[in-house]
């Protein structure tokens, strides 16, 4: 049985920080793990997926929250 993903908690936060911190979490992984990125910044719903995208990084979900969004992403090689 593999471990549920660390939920990282980025509420509160506004950019860019939210995708500063999520760089550095993920850049502390191994290739192939996962993170729950929680926010509240109404623009993490664009610079997210554009941060994984660059990064080389998967995003596998995506689900609103209260007050805010969830993003699990995948860390890349």
């Amino acid at each position: 049985m593999t471990k549920a993903p660390a939920v990282y908690d980025l509420k509160g936060l506004n950019c860019p920080l939210p995708v500063l911190k999520a760089r550095k979490r993920l850049a502390g992984m191994k290739p192939g793990g996962q993170l729950w990125l929680e926010t509240t910044d109404p623009l993490a719903v664009i610079d997210i997926p554009a941060f994984c995208a660059d990064s080389g990084h998967r995003l596998v979900e995506t689900a609103a929250m209260t007050g805010g969004h969830r993003f699990l992403v995948e860390r890349g090689a």
